[in-house]
C-alpha cells in the first residue's frame, strides 16, 4: 500500500470540510489535486471513503474509521516534530480528569490515547458524571481539570475555562424525508414534524431550548438516551432530530443513512471545553495534560 503524508492532510481537510472545494482552500492547493488525492487513496484502500452529492461530501462508514486513522498519525507525526515521543516521559504522578457523558462518547479516546503514549508514567484517574456534579468536585478540588459542555457553566465566578471545539447544531432526517431535497430549510419547516428528542447530558436542554421559542414545536414522538437510538429512528424515517454535528455520523447501527442540514436561523452552538478550578496551582501532571489538548487541539 502506497499512501502518503499528504494524501492523509488532504482527505482529512475534505472531510473536515465536507466538500472538496473547502478541503483545497483549507491546505491551499487546487481541487484537482485534492481530488486526485482522494481518488488514489480509495484505490490503495479499496474502499469508498465519501459519499459525493450535489452540495459536496460525506463520509461512509469507511470513511469514518479511515479518519480516526488519519488523525492518528497526523498527531504521531506531530509529536516527533515537536521532539517528543523519541523516548518516553519518564514523569510520574495523577491527573484527575471529570468528563460529561458526550465528552466520553465523542471527543475523549484519541486525547487520552496520546496523552498515555506520551506520559505512561502518569495515572488518569476519570470520573464521569453529569455537568453539574463535576463542577461541584471542580470547584471543590477533588478534580484537576474537567472536559464538558461548557456553553452553560454555572459556576463561571469559581471556573476558568477555555473552548476546545464549537459544534454547529443542524437537523437531521432520513435521505427520504420530503425535506431533506429543500434549500433554505427553516426551523418553521419542522414545526409539524415528529421528533426524536435525545435525552443525554446537558444536549436535551439545548434543543428544548430552541424549539421553546416557536408557538408550535414539533411534536416529541420518541424520547431515548440512547445515541444510537436516535440515529435508528432517524435513518428509519421515524422522525427528525436536532442535534450538533459532534455527535453526527451518517449512518445508523443497521446502516441507514442520515442527512444533516443546515437551517436558515442562527442556531446555538455546543462547545466543548477544559475548565479548571480559579487560581488553581496546577500539578506537572495536570500542567502535562493541559500541553496535550492544546497540542491535540492543534
Amino acid at each position: 500500500m502506497n499512501i502518503t503524508f499528504r494524501q492523509i492532510r488532504y482527505f482529512i481537510a475534505v472531510a473536515e470540510a465536507r466538500s472538496v472545494s473547502g478541503g483545497a482552500s483549507a491546505v491551499g492547493i487546487s481541487q484537482s489535486a485534492v481530488t486526485d488525492a482522494v481518488r488514489t487513496l480509495e484505490l490503495e484502500t479499496g474502499v469508498s471513503l465519501f459519499h459525493r452529492h450535489a452540495k459536496g461530501v460525506t463520509l461512509t462508514r469507511e470513511g469514518q474509521q479511515f479518519l480516526r486513522h488519519a488523525r492518528s498519525i497526523i498527531d504521531a507525526v506531530a509529536d516527533m516534530a515537536g521532539g517528543v515521543g523519541r523516548e518516553q516521559d519518564q514523569t510520574e504522578g495523577k491527573v484527575r480528569i471529570g468528563v460529561t457523558p458526550v465528552v466520553t462518547g465523542y471527543f475523549l479516546s484519541d486525547l487520552v490515547s496520546r496523552f498515555q503514549r506520551l506520559f505512561p508514567r502518569i495515572e488518569i484517574a476519570l470520573v464521569e458524571d453529569k455537568r453539574a456534579y463535576v463542577e461541584h468536585m471542580l470547584v471543590g478540588g477533588e478534580l484537576d481539570l474537567a472536559l464538558l459542555i461548557v456553553s452553560n457553566l454555572e459556576q463561571r465566578a469559581a471556573i476558568d475555562h477555555e473552548v476546545l471545539l464549537r459544534s454547529e447544531c443542524r437537523a437531521w432526517m432520513a435521505p427520504g424525508h420530503p425535506l431533506s431535497d429543500v434549500d433554505g430549510l427553516s426551523l418553521a419547516d419542522l414545526e409539524n414534524e415528529a421528533l426524536v428528542a435525545l435525552a443525554l447530558d446537558e444536549l436535551e436542554g439545548l434543543i428544548d431550548g430552541i424549539w421553546s421559542k416557536f408557538d408550535h414545536p414539533p411534536r416529541v414522538a420518541w424520547r431515548t438516551s440512547s445515541m444510537e437510538g436516535v440515529r435508528s429512528l432517524v435513518g428509519t424515517g421515524a422522525g427528525i432530530t436536532l442535534l450538533p454535528d459532534l455527535v453526527y455520523r451518517p449512518w445508523s447501527l443497521d446502516g441507514d443513512r442520515i442527512v444533516a442540514k443546515r437551517t436558515r436561523e442562527s442556531l446555538p452552538t455546543v462547545d466543548i471545553g477544559m475548565a479548571w478550578r480559579r487560581l488553581t496551582r496546577h500539578s506537572e501532571p495536570a500542567a502535562l495534560f493541559m500541553e496535550t489538548v492544546h497540542q491535540h487541539r492543534r
